[in-house]
């Protein structure tokens, strides 16, 4: 497994932990799983008493792309709520993708950062 693919892994486990407090059923697409939405495969789908209220969509840097952009567009037209997590650093080519894409008010963006500290 190479680093990204273990650092996207690692945010999507620790982000279903974190939002397992506001949503009962959440769905992920890792590991080889394929939980789709609507024909489509976003990390992670967030529902609650079998209505999908929102999707996330984890991101490294070298997976910021056109690509990437089509696939954010795709889950906006879903109607759901959309939320990604980008590295801190990627926050202004994330936005403006988004904005080129036409869906920069309709995408929440939460950011990552790892920090290694040694004494």
């Amino acid at each position: 497994m190479d680093r990204e693919q273990l650092i996207h892994d690692w945010m999507v486990q620790t982000l279903k932990g974190r939002l397992s407090r506001d949503y009962r059923e959440i769905r992920d697409n890792i590991s080889g799983k394929r939980e789709d939405f609507k024909g489509l495969y976003p990390d992670l789908i967030l529902a609650n008493h079998g209505i999908v209220l929102g999707v996330v969509e984890v991101e490294t840097e070298g997976t910021i792309n056109e690509e990437a952009a089509r696939r954010w567009k795709a889950l906006v037209d879903t109607g759901v709520k959309v939320i990604l997590m980008v590295p801190k650093r990627a926050v202004k080519d994330v936005t403006a993708l988004l904005w080129e894409k036409g869906i920069g008010g309709k995408v929440s963006i939460g950011t990552y950062e790892i920090s290694i500290t040694l004494p």
